[in-house]
């Protein structure tokens, strides 16, 4: 009996252009290998993403992030304060069942962290559709400003869910020719270097003293419930996605004509 496997790399950091192309790389692997991939990493500093349609206009006007180094997401959504957060690519290939159904591809994900953190006595849920779409609305310049149908919220120490629960996950994906990458990003720890605006509640600031242990263990049980969800189990990979992909990811940072270093006008 054949086991589906779920191919999971656990990248060091790097800049934000290099984490972008290795994200463009991921696609191209869940084509070749006909299912899903994720890939987990950090940054090398405190980098802000855009989502694929904000003008950069309004990331240089906002002064809580000046100073933070820029990139372009090819995902969707609003801006994204990286570097205390744990960052996750997925790509699957459009004619996968996952590929087909854009909600289902978030659920997987977003479901399996309330699973997950609930064993950990942490009290979280997935946004409804019909709720408020959270501070400014859904124009909101900040992802974690947002809420949309399926985000991740928990609720504050000592307290039930409420209106204002903090998001902690949040992910947005793109439509590519023959793929769909989803980009994530669950706050596990306060924002640096940023101004008021641009901080969020982390999980480490809503936990109960002790809920939540090791950053690591954490996120591996995620993804061991989102693989076992899908019918299969995690396949962890050795070394670094990127860097067994220098070559291809080196080509992809290269910036088209009309662009700076982080892909922006």
């Amino acid at each position: 009996m054949t086991v589906n496997t779920l191919p999971i790399w656990w990248d060091g950091p790097a800049d934000g252009p290099t984490n972008m192309a290795a994200d463009e790389c991921l696609a191209a692997e869940a084509i070749a290998r006909g299912g899903p991939v994720v890939r987990l990493y950090g940054w090398t500093r405190t980098t802000v993403s855009l989502g694929a349609f904000q003008r950069v206009a309004d990331a240089r006007a906002e002064l809580s992030i000046a100073g933070a180094a820029l990139v372009r997401r090819p995902s969707g959504g609003g801006a994204i304060v990286h570097g205390s957060d744990v960052t996750y690519a997925a790509a699957v290939p459009k004619h996968h069942p996952l590929g087909g159904h854009p909600q289902a591809f978030y659920t997987a994900f977003h479901a399996a962290l309330v699973e997950t953190l609930a064993e950990l006595g942490v009290v979280a849920r997935m946004w409804p559709a019909a709720a408020p779409a959270g501070r400014g609305g859904a124009d909101s310049f900040f992802c974690f400003d947002r809420r949309a149908d399926g985000d991740v919220v928990a609720a504050r120490p000592g307290r039930g869910p409420a209106d204002d629960d903090p998001k902690i996950l949040g992910s947005a994906q793109r439509r590519l020719a023959a793929a769909v990458v989803q980009h994530g990003s669950l706050l596990v720890r306060g924002a640096e270097g940023v101004g008021r605006a641009a901080r969020h509640p982390s999980l480490a600031e809503l936990r109960s003293q002790g809920a939540v242990g090791d950053e690591r263990d954490l996120v591996e049980r995620w993804l061991e419930r989102v693989a076992g969800g899908l019918g299969g189990v995690v396949a962890w990979q050795a070394g670094s996605f990127a860097g067994s992909r220098a070559a291809d990811v080196a080509r992809r940072v290269a910036p088209p004509r009309g662009t700076n270093a982080a892909g922006l006008v």
